[in-house]
C-alpha cells in the first residue's frame, strides 16, 4: 500500500520508519544533527512546496530518504492506518 504525502509523492508504507513533527522534534540537537547530516548526503526530499510540517524517514532498496511534508504527522499516521487509501 501507498500513503499520499503531499506534491503528487507516494511512499510504500512498508518502507517507513517513522513520521515526525518537526517543531516538537528539531528542538533537540541531536534531530537537528541527523536532519542535517541527511541534507549533506542528498536524503532530503522537500515534498511540502512551503513551510514543512513533518518529516518521514523511509529506507528501501538500501536507500534512506526524508521527506519534509506540509501534512502533520497526524494525518499522516492516520492515512498510514486506512485499510486502502485512494493516491489523489
Amino acid at each position: 500500500m501507498y500513503i499520499s504525502i503531499g506534491a503528487d509523492f507516494s511512499v510504500r508504507d512498508r518502507a517507513v520508519i517513522g513520521v515526525f513533527d518537526l517543531d516538537n522534534t528539531s528542538i533537540s540537537k541531536h534531530t537537528r544533527a541527523f536532519l542535517s547530516e541527511a541534507e549533506k548526503l542528498g536524503e532530503v526530499v522537500d515534498v511540502s512546496g512551503r513551510l514543512p510540517k513533518s518529516y518521514i524517514i523511509t529506507e528501501e532498496f538500501g536507500m534512506r530518504r526524508v521527506y519534509l511534508t506540509q501534512y502533520n504527522a497526524q494525518i499522516l499516521e492516520k492515512r498510514a492506518e486506512e485499510p486502502f487509501h485512494e493516491i489523489r
